[in-house]
Protein backbone atom coordinates (compact mmCIF):
# COMPACT_ATOMS: atom_id res chain seq x y z
CA UNK A 1 0.00 0.00 0.00
CA UNK A 2 1.37 3.40 -0.95
CA UNK A 3 1.42 6.75 1.47
CA UNK A 4 -0.47 9.65 0.55
CA UNK A 5 -3.48 11.65 1.14
CA UNK A 6 -6.55 10.59 -1.67
CA UNK A 7 -9.47 11.71 -1.58
CA UNK A 8 -12.09 8.70 -1.28
CA UNK A 9 -13.64 9.49 -4.64
CA UNK A 10 -17.85 10.15 -5.33
CA UNK A 11 -18.27 8.05 -2.57
CA UNK A 12 -15.70 5.41 -3.22
CA UNK A 13 -17.53 3.70 -6.60
CA UNK A 14 -20.89 3.87 -3.97
CA UNK A 15 -20.00 0.75 -2.74
CA UNK A 16 -22.70 -0.68 -1.01
CA UNK A 17 -23.03 -2.83 2.48
CA UNK A 18 -22.81 -6.06 2.79
CA UNK A 19 -26.27 -7.90 2.45
CA UNK A 20 -27.56 -8.49 6.26
CA UNK A 21 -26.10 -11.86 8.18
CA UNK A 22 -26.55 -13.66 11.15
CA UNK A 23 -24.05 -14.77 13.73
CA UNK A 24 -22.65 -17.92 13.66
CA UNK A 25 -21.29 -18.25 16.96
CA UNK A 26 -21.64 -16.27 20.13
CA UNK A 27 -20.64 -16.42 23.97
CA UNK A 28 -19.46 -14.79 26.80
CA UNK A 29 -16.16 -14.79 27.51
CA UNK A 30 -15.22 -14.15 31.36
CA UNK A 31 -12.32 -11.42 31.84
CA UNK A 32 -11.82 -10.90 35.30
CA UNK A 33 -14.53 -10.48 37.63
CA UNK A 34 -17.13 -8.43 37.33
CA UNK A 35 -16.28 -8.25 33.63
CA UNK A 36 -17.97 -10.55 31.24
CA UNK A 37 -17.78 -9.99 27.13
CA UNK A 38 -20.49 -10.22 24.49
CA UNK A 39 -18.54 -11.85 21.52
CA UNK A 40 -20.30 -13.12 17.86
CA UNK A 41 -18.36 -14.73 14.64
CA UNK A 42 -20.24 -14.03 11.36
CA UNK A 43 -19.41 -14.71 7.80
CA UNK A 44 -16.86 -17.53 6.49
CA UNK A 45 -15.28 -19.58 9.81
CA UNK A 46 -12.52 -19.99 7.44
CA UNK A 47 -12.25 -16.68 6.07
CA UNK A 48 -9.96 -13.64 6.57
CA UNK A 49 -10.10 -12.82 10.16
CA UNK A 50 -10.90 -9.61 11.08
CA UNK A 51 -12.15 -7.92 14.86
CA UNK A 52 -14.09 -4.93 14.82
CA UNK A 53 -13.40 -2.25 17.52
CA UNK A 54 -16.39 -0.12 18.61
CA UNK A 55 -16.42 3.01 19.74
CA UNK A 56 -17.39 5.17 22.13
CA UNK A 57 -15.98 4.14 24.63
CA UNK A 58 -19.32 2.48 25.87
CA UNK A 59 -21.09 2.59 22.71
CA UNK A 60 -21.35 -1.05 21.76
CA UNK A 61 -21.91 -3.28 18.52
CA UNK A 62 -24.50 -3.60 16.16
CA UNK A 63 -25.08 -6.25 13.18
CA UNK A 64 -24.98 -3.58 10.63
CA UNK A 65 -21.33 -3.51 11.58
CA UNK A 66 -21.49 -6.93 10.09
CA UNK A 67 -21.64 -5.73 6.91
CA UNK A 68 -18.49 -3.74 5.75
CA UNK A 69 -17.14 -7.66 5.07
CA UNK A 70 -17.66 -9.78 2.82
CA UNK A 71 -19.17 -12.52 4.34
CA UNK A 72 -17.58 -14.80 2.04
CA UNK A 73 -14.18 -13.85 2.57
CA UNK A 74 -14.25 -12.81 6.08
CA UNK A 75 -14.23 -14.37 9.43
CA UNK A 76 -15.92 -11.24 11.27
CA UNK A 77 -15.38 -11.31 14.95
CA UNK A 78 -17.66 -8.52 16.77
CA UNK A 79 -17.54 -7.97 20.64
CA UNK A 80 -18.83 -5.50 22.81
CA UNK A 81 -15.90 -3.81 25.04
CA UNK A 82 -16.09 -4.05 29.26
CA UNK A 83 -19.26 -2.57 30.48
CA UNK A 84 -21.13 -1.49 26.98
CA UNK A 85 -23.16 -3.11 24.92
CA UNK A 86 -24.35 -6.92 25.83
CA UNK A 87 -21.38 -7.17 28.26
CA UNK A 88 -21.84 -7.27 31.86
CA UNK A 89 -22.11 -5.47 34.13
CA UNK A 90 -23.99 -2.32 32.05
CA UNK A 91 -21.63 0.65 32.07
CA UNK A 92 -19.62 -0.77 34.89
CA UNK A 93 -16.64 1.13 35.57
CA UNK A 94 -14.32 -1.36 37.68
CA UNK A 95 -10.98 -2.19 35.87
CA UNK A 96 -12.28 -0.38 32.95
CA UNK A 97 -8.73 0.87 31.53
CA UNK A 98 -7.05 1.05 28.06
CA UNK A 99 -4.42 -1.68 29.18
CA UNK A 100 -7.26 -3.70 30.55
CA UNK A 101 -9.51 -3.73 27.19
CA UNK A 102 -6.10 -4.29 25.09
CA UNK A 103 -5.76 -7.16 27.05
CA UNK A 104 -9.34 -8.57 26.50
CA UNK A 105 -8.73 -8.36 22.73
CA UNK A 106 -5.61 -10.47 23.28
CA UNK A 107 -7.44 -13.23 25.18
CA UNK A 108 -10.40 -13.25 23.07
CA UNK A 109 -8.15 -14.19 20.04
CA UNK A 110 -6.40 -16.72 22.19
CA UNK A 111 -10.01 -17.95 22.99
CA UNK A 112 -11.04 -18.02 19.24
CA UNK A 113 -8.20 -20.08 17.81
CA UNK A 114 -7.39 -17.35 15.49
CA UNK A 115 -3.67 -16.68 14.80
CA UNK A 116 -3.68 -13.35 13.36
CA UNK A 117 -6.66 -11.12 12.13
CA UNK A 118 -7.02 -7.40 10.57
CA UNK A 119 -8.32 -4.98 13.47
CA UNK A 120 -10.78 -2.56 12.39
CA UNK A 121 -11.59 0.31 14.50
CA UNK A 122 -12.98 3.47 14.44
CA UNK A 123 -13.47 7.21 16.60
CA UNK A 124 -12.25 5.64 20.40
CA UNK A 125 -12.12 2.28 18.12
CA UNK A 126 -9.34 3.68 16.38
CA UNK A 127 -7.60 4.93 19.30
CA UNK A 128 -7.86 1.17 20.79
CA UNK A 129 -6.75 -0.13 17.63
CA UNK A 130 -3.37 1.42 17.96
CA UNK A 131 -2.98 0.82 21.40
CA UNK A 132 -3.81 -3.12 20.84
CA UNK A 133 -1.49 -2.82 17.53
CA UNK A 134 1.55 -1.32 19.50
CA UNK A 135 1.69 -3.98 22.34
CA UNK A 136 0.94 -6.77 19.97
CA UNK A 137 2.29 -6.14 16.88
CA UNK A 138 2.58 -9.94 15.58
CA UNK A 139 -1.20 -10.50 16.04
CA UNK A 140 -2.14 -7.45 13.50
CA UNK A 141 -2.23 -8.27 9.49
CA UNK A 142 -3.26 -4.63 9.19
CA UNK A 143 -5.34 -1.81 10.13
CA UNK A 144 -8.64 -0.33 9.01
CA UNK A 145 -9.08 3.17 11.20
CA UNK A 146 -11.98 5.82 11.29
CA UNK A 147 -12.32 9.03 12.45
CA UNK A 148 -9.09 9.13 14.00
CA UNK A 149 -8.97 10.16 17.65
CA UNK A 150 -5.58 9.88 19.77
CA UNK A 151 -6.74 11.37 22.71
CA UNK A 152 -4.98 14.67 23.49
CA UNK A 153 -6.17 17.20 25.80
CA UNK A 154 -6.59 19.31 22.81
CA UNK A 155 -9.21 16.57 21.33
CA UNK A 156 -11.05 15.78 25.01
CA UNK A 157 -11.61 20.34 25.22
CA UNK A 158 -13.04 20.33 21.55
CA UNK A 159 -15.41 17.85 22.54
CA UNK A 160 -16.37 19.01 25.41
CA UNK A 161 -16.61 22.78 24.80
CA UNK A 162 -17.29 25.11 27.53
CA UNK A 163 -15.32 27.61 29.97
CA UNK A 164 -13.38 30.92 28.91
CA UNK A 165 -10.24 29.46 28.33
CA UNK A 166 -10.88 26.26 26.10
CA UNK A 167 -13.53 27.69 23.86
CA UNK A 168 -16.92 26.38 22.60
CA UNK A 169 -15.02 23.60 20.83
CA UNK A 170 -17.24 21.69 18.53
CA UNK A 171 -20.23 23.84 19.51
CA UNK A 172 -18.80 26.51 17.40
CA UNK A 173 -20.48 25.01 15.04
CA UNK A 174 -22.98 23.24 16.58
CA UNK A 175 -24.43 25.98 18.92
CA UNK A 176 -27.66 24.90 19.72
CA UNK A 177 -26.84 21.02 20.60
CA UNK A 178 -23.80 22.45 22.91
CA UNK A 179 -26.27 25.10 24.48
CA UNK A 180 -28.53 21.98 25.84
CA UNK A 181 -25.55 20.26 26.89
CA UNK A 182 -24.37 23.06 28.88
CA UNK A 183 -27.79 23.68 29.88
CA UNK A 184 -27.97 20.67 31.66
CA UNK A 185 -25.78 21.67 34.15
CA UNK A 186 -26.24 24.44 36.56
CA UNK A 187 -24.73 27.85 35.67
CA UNK A 188 -22.24 27.73 38.92
CA UNK A 189 -20.74 24.36 37.56
CA UNK A 190 -20.64 25.18 33.82
CA UNK A 191 -16.81 26.41 33.50
CA UNK A 192 -16.09 22.23 33.46
CA UNK A 193 -18.50 20.66 31.89
CA UNK A 194 -16.40 17.21 31.53
CA UNK A 195 -16.14 17.12 35.94
CA UNK A 196 -20.01 17.93 36.29
CA UNK A 197 -21.42 15.65 33.80
CA UNK A 198 -18.97 12.94 35.39
CA UNK A 199 -20.14 13.39 38.60
CA UNK A 200 -23.69 13.21 37.85
CA UNK A 201 -22.94 10.18 35.48
CA UNK A 202 -21.75 8.28 38.46
CA UNK A 203 -24.23 9.06 40.70
CA UNK A 204 -25.80 6.09 41.74
CA UNK A 205 -29.00 7.29 41.67
CA UNK A 206 -30.95 6.89 38.11
CA UNK A 207 -33.19 10.12 38.43
CA UNK A 208 -29.49 12.03 37.96
CA UNK A 209 -27.18 9.87 35.78
CA UNK A 210 -30.47 9.17 33.40
CA UNK A 211 -30.84 12.26 32.62
CA UNK A 212 -26.81 13.13 32.35
CA UNK A 213 -26.62 9.99 30.16
CA UNK A 214 -29.26 11.06 27.64
CA UNK A 215 -28.15 14.59 27.33
CA UNK A 216 -24.10 13.49 26.58
CA UNK A 217 -25.24 11.06 23.62
CA UNK A 218 -28.00 13.82 22.11
CA UNK A 219 -24.84 16.11 22.11
CA UNK A 220 -22.77 13.80 20.79
CA UNK A 221 -25.00 12.35 18.19
CA UNK A 222 -26.50 15.77 16.89
CA UNK A 223 -22.56 16.65 16.00
CA UNK A 224 -21.58 13.47 14.59
CA UNK A 225 -22.78 13.74 10.86
CA UNK A 226 -22.29 16.19 8.24
CA UNK A 227 -26.20 15.90 7.18
CA UNK A 228 -27.94 15.76 10.42
CA UNK A 229 -30.80 12.90 11.15
CA UNK A 230 -34.49 13.90 11.04
CA UNK A 231 -36.18 15.72 13.78
CA UNK A 232 -38.16 12.71 14.44
CA UNK A 233 -35.20 10.62 15.23
CA UNK A 234 -35.16 11.39 18.51
CA UNK A 235 -36.69 13.16 21.59
CA UNK A 236 -35.45 15.91 23.43
CA UNK A 237 -32.67 14.59 26.07
CA UNK A 238 -34.66 15.65 29.00
CA UNK A 239 -37.27 13.69 27.74
CA UNK A 240 -35.23 10.34 26.14
CA UNK A 241 -33.13 7.84 27.59
CA UNK A 242 -32.28 4.71 25.41
CA UNK A 243 -30.18 1.69 25.59
CA UNK A 244 -26.84 1.86 25.80
CA UNK A 245 -26.92 5.45 26.49
CA UNK A 246 -25.73 5.47 30.02
CA UNK A 247 -22.85 2.93 29.22
CA UNK A 248 -21.78 4.87 26.31
CA UNK A 249 -21.62 8.29 28.42
CA UNK A 250 -20.60 7.01 32.02
CA UNK A 251 -17.17 5.49 30.37
CA UNK A 252 -16.99 8.11 27.82
CA UNK A 253 -16.67 10.47 30.81
CA UNK A 254 -14.64 7.99 32.62
CA UNK A 255 -11.84 7.68 29.67
CA UNK A 256 -11.96 11.62 29.11
CA UNK A 257 -11.49 12.17 32.96
CA UNK A 258 -8.48 9.97 32.57
CA UNK A 259 -6.75 11.20 29.66
CA UNK A 260 -7.95 7.71 28.11
CA UNK A 261 -5.23 6.18 30.40
CA UNK A 262 -2.28 7.18 27.90
CA UNK A 263 0.33 8.88 28.47
CA UNK A 264 0.53 12.23 25.67
CA UNK A 265 1.59 11.18 22.55
CA UNK A 266 1.95 7.23 23.36
CA UNK A 267 -0.16 6.35 20.50
CA UNK A 268 2.32 8.16 18.08
CA UNK A 269 5.71 7.93 19.80
CA UNK A 270 4.89 3.93 19.76
CA UNK A 271 3.97 3.78 15.96
CA UNK A 272 7.68 2.42 14.98
CA UNK A 273 6.47 -1.13 15.64
CA UNK A 274 3.41 -1.02 12.91
CA UNK A 275 5.57 0.61 10.31
CA UNK A 276 5.39 -2.89 8.44
CA UNK A 277 1.86 -3.50 8.65
CA UNK A 278 -0.38 -2.47 5.68
CA UNK A 279 -3.14 0.48 7.09
CA UNK A 280 -5.97 2.60 5.59
CA UNK A 281 -7.16 5.44 7.30
CA UNK A 282 -10.39 6.77 6.35
CA UNK A 283 -11.51 10.55 7.71
CA UNK A 284 -14.68 12.74 6.97
CA UNK A 285 -13.40 16.05 5.77
CA UNK A 286 -16.18 17.30 8.18
CA UNK A 287 -15.91 15.38 10.97
CA UNK A 288 -16.29 17.25 14.29
CA UNK A 289 -16.58 14.66 16.59
CA UNK A 290 -13.16 13.68 15.81
CA UNK A 291 -11.40 16.54 13.78
CA UNK A 292 -9.34 15.84 10.80
CA UNK A 293 -5.82 17.63 12.34
CA UNK A 294 -5.69 14.55 14.25
CA UNK A 295 -6.36 11.85 11.46
CA UNK A 296 -3.21 14.09 9.24
CA UNK A 297 -1.17 13.61 12.08
CA UNK A 298 -1.48 10.07 12.14
CA UNK A 299 -1.04 9.60 8.73
CA UNK A 300 2.50 11.82 8.40
CA UNK A 301 3.68 9.77 11.22
CA UNK A 302 2.62 6.81 9.74
CA UNK A 303 4.51 6.65 6.34
CA UNK A 304 3.33 3.31 5.41
CA UNK A 305 -0.37 4.01 5.59
CA UNK A 306 -3.00 5.28 2.97
CA UNK A 307 -5.11 7.98 4.06
CA UNK A 308 -8.42 8.49 2.55
CA UNK A 309 -10.18 11.82 2.91
CA UNK A 310 -14.04 11.92 1.71
CA UNK A 311 -14.79 15.10 0.87
CA UNK A 312 -18.48 15.27 2.03
CA UNK A 313 -18.54 13.42 5.20
CA UNK A 314 -18.99 14.12 9.21
CA UNK A 315 -17.97 11.61 11.73
CA UNK A 316 -20.54 8.83 11.44
CA UNK A 317 -19.61 5.62 10.03
CA UNK A 318 -23.04 5.37 8.39
CA UNK A 319 -22.49 8.31 6.42
CA UNK A 320 -22.97 7.52 2.80
CA UNK A 321 -19.28 8.28 2.02
CA UNK A 322 -17.76 7.01 5.40
CA UNK A 323 -19.37 3.78 4.37
CA UNK A 324 -18.08 3.32 0.68
CA UNK A 325 -14.67 4.33 1.98
CA UNK A 326 -14.72 1.52 4.71
CA UNK A 327 -16.42 -1.35 2.21
CA UNK A 328 -13.82 -0.17 -0.39
CA UNK A 329 -10.65 -0.92 2.25
CA UNK A 330 -12.36 -4.60 3.20
CA UNK A 331 -12.70 -5.04 -0.36
CA UNK A 332 -8.29 -3.74 -0.43
CA UNK A 333 -7.65 -5.76 2.25
CA UNK A 334 -8.48 -9.29 0.65
CA UNK A 335 -5.23 -9.43 -0.72
CA UNK A 336 -3.41 -9.85 2.77
CA UNK A 337 -3.64 -12.85 5.02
Amino acid sequence: MTSGAKPAGKHADERPLFPPLDAYATGMLDVGPPHRLYWEQSGNPKGLPVVFLHGGPGAGTAPAYRRFFDPERYRIVLFDQRGAGRSTPEADLTDNTTSHLVADIERLREHLGIERWIVFGGSWGSTLALAYGEAFPQCCIGFILRGIFLFSQDEIDWFIGGGAARGNGMGWFFPEAHRSFAAHIPPAERDDLLVAYYKRLTDPDPTVHKPAAAAWCAYENACSRLIPAGRGARADAADQYYVGALSMARIEAHYMMHGGFLAPDQLLDGLGVLADHPAVIVQGRYDMVCPIATADRLARAWSGAQYRVVADAGHSSMEPGIRAALVKATEDFKLYR
